[in-house]
């Protein structure tokens, strides 16, 4: 069975001026990691949105995949219906901590050329999202 989070968690932080937790939006679906490519997709397209949070199953948040990177995947040579979003993500991260100063934030998402940030408490929950606005 596959499971999808969709609800908002209160953040439980207070954030300083100009912090992470001041900009960033839902977290909007989150999804393990044994999910495969082609349910990614499915899951994205009809919460239509751009990324999914992606969990292990300790609900620790391990990344943020985006339908540009799925489909990359799903149309490659490589390609089977059995590949798992485990299997994509080599590169976890960076993660913004609800604290992270703005700046840092944002030098980061320019930096690695991210469309979107998760925001992650102590313990690797997704508390949200920074996402460029377009």
């Amino acid at each position: 069975m596959t499971t999808v989070q969709m609800q908002p968690r209160s953040t439980g932080v207070i954030p300083g001026p100009g912090t992470a937790a001041d900009a960033m939006d839902t977290a909007g679906p989150q999804v393990f990691d044994d999910m495969t490519v082609e349910v990614a997709l499915s899951v994205m397209a009809s919460a239509r949105t751009g990324h999914l949070l992606v969990c292990d199953n300790d609900g620790v948040c391990t990344g943020l995949l985006t339908r540009a990177q799925l489909t990359a995947v799903r149309d490659s040579t490589v390609y089977t219906d059995r590949v798992q979003l485990r299997d994509i993500l080599v590169d976890p991260g960076p993660f913004a901590s609800p604290v992270t100063p703005m700046a840092e934030a944002e030098h980061a998402m320019r930096h690695r050329r991210l469309d979107a940030l998760p925001v992650v408490d102590a313990h690797g929950n997704a508390l949200g999202v920074l996402a460029r606005h377009r």
